[in-house]
C-alpha cells in the first residue's frame, strides 16, 4: 500500500465519515433481511416491471391496484401457484417487494448525497473517495442485478433462478463487507497478509462469503424445507443421491440434497478454522468471531429442524451477516498498521 497522509480537514471528518459508512452497512443489513422476507413469503415476482424512478410510487387507487394485479395474473407463478388469490392477498406480497425495492432507492440516496458532500468539501482522502465511488457503482449494478433476477421468474418459471438469486445475495454481502472494510480502515495504513495467521483470517472471510453464496442456492432451491434432520442428512452422514444428475457438477447448484449437504459441511469447515485461529491467536477479534460462528451454527440447526419458519429464516440470514462482519473485523485487526500522519495547513 502506498504511503498516504491526511490533511487536517480529512482527519477531523473521520468520525463523521465512519459513522456514515457504518450507517450504510446497517441499511444494507436491513435490506438483506427484507430481501429474505420477500423470498420466504414468495413476494419477489409480485411487481412485474422495473421502473427505477416511477416505481417508487405504489398504487394509490383501487384502479391502480387492479392494474398491478392484472399484470401479475399474466405470469406463470399466478397460474401455477396462486391462481384464485384475492386482491388483498396480492397486496400483501406486493408490499413486501415494493418495500424491498424502495429501501434500495433509499440506500442509493443515503449513500450518494453524503458522499457528494464529503467529496466536495474535501473531507475524503483520494483513496477513500475512489473506494466510495466504486461502492456506489456496485450499488447501481446491484439494483440492475436484482431486476435481472426477478426477470428470470416472469417467463417459463414460477420462481427466480437460483443462480441469479445467489449472485444477487453475494453482491449485496460483498458490498456490505466492503463498506465495513473501508469504515474500519479510515485513517489507518493496513498491509497485505504476511504471516500464516493473517492469511488464515483472509481465508476465513472468503469462506464466509462463499457460505453465504451457498445459502443463496439453498434459498433458491427451497432446499431448507427438506432433509430436516441433524446431524444425519437423509439418514446418513453421506447420503445417497448427491450426484444423480448429469453432468455431475450441476448437482452442486441444482440438486437440493447436494446444495444442502455442501452448505452444512462448509459450515463445519468454517467452524474448525475459526476455532483453531481463536485458540492460537487468542485475540478479542478472533474470539468474537468464534462466538458469532457458534451462534450461527446453532441457529442454522434450529432453522433446519423447524423447517424454516419465517422468523427463524430471517434470523439465520441476519446471523450470516453478523458472522461476515466479525470476519471482516478479525481480518482488519490482523492487518492493522499505524495511523496516517496528519498534515496541518499553516498560513505563512
Amino acid at each position: 500500500m502506498t504511503a498516504e497522509t491526511l490533511n487536517f480537514r480529512q482527519s477531523s471528518a473521520l468520525p463523521y465519515v465512519r459513522a456514515w459508512l457504518l450507517g450504510m452497512a446497517a441499511l444494507i443489513f436491513c435490506m438483506v433481511i427484507v430481501g429474505g422476507a420477500t423470498r420466504l413469503t414468495d413476494s419477489g415476482l409480485s411487481i412485474t416491471e422495473w421502473k427505477p424512478l416511477l416505481g417508487a410510487i405504489p398504487p394509490m387507487t383501487e384502479a391502480q391496484w387492479l392494474e398491478a394485479f392484472q399484470k401479475y395474473q399474466q405470469i406463470p407463478e399466478y397460474h401455477l401457484v396462486n391462481k384464485g388469490m384475492s386482491l388483498s392477498e396480492f397486496e400483501f406480497i406486493y408490499w413486501w417487494e415494493w418495500s424491498h425495492r424502495f429501501l434500495g432507492r433509499v440506500i442509493g440516496l443515503a449513500f450518494f448525497l453524503p458522499f457528494a458532500y464529503f467529496a466536495v468539501t474535501g473531507a475524503l482522502s483520494r483513496s477513500t473517495a475512489i473506494r466510495c465511488g466504486i461502492l456506489f457503482v456496485l450499488g447501481g449494478l446491484q439494483g440492475a442485478l436484482g431486476w435481472y433476477m426477478v426477470a428470470s421468474g416472469l417467463v417459463d418459471r414460477v420462481d427466480v433462478s437460483q443462480y441469479r438469486l445467489a449472485a444477487h445475495l453475494s453482491l449485496a454481502t460483498f458490498i456490505y463487507g466492503a463498506i465495513l472494510w473501508v469504515a474500519f480502515g479510515l485513517g489507518l495504513k493496513r498491509h497485505v497478509p504476511e504471516t500464516g495467521q493473517q492469511w488464515l483470517a483472509l481465508l476465513i472471510a472468503a469462506l464466509v462469503l462463499l457460505q453465504i453464496a451457498a445459502g443463496g442456492f439453498v434459498a433458491g432451491l427451497d432446499a431448507g424445507f427438506g432433509y430436516n434432520t441433524w446431524p444425519l442428512i437423509d439418514g446418513a452422514v453421506i447420503p445417497k443421491g448427491l450426484f444423480v444428475g448429469e453432468p455431475w457438477w450441476r448437482n452442486m447448484f441444482e440438486n437440493a440434497l447436494t446444495v444442502q449437504f455442501n452448505h452444512r459441511n462448509l459450515a463445519y469447515v468454517i467452524f474448525l478454522l475459526v476455532a483453531a485461529q481463536a485458540w492460537v491467536v487468542r485475540s478479542r477479534a478472533s474470539q468474537m468471531l468464534l462466538v458469532a460462528v457458534l451462534g450461527q451454527v446453532a441457529l442454522g440447526i434450529w432453522t433446519l429442524l423447524w423447517a424454516v419458519p419465517l422468523w427463524l429464516g430471517l434470523a439465520h440470514q441476519g446471523g450470516a451477516l453478523i458472522v461476515f462482519a466479525a470476519a471482516i473485523w478479525n481480518l482488519h485487526r490482523e492487518l492493522k498498521g499505524q495511523r496516517m500522519a496528519v498534515l496541518r495547513h499553516v498560513k505563512a
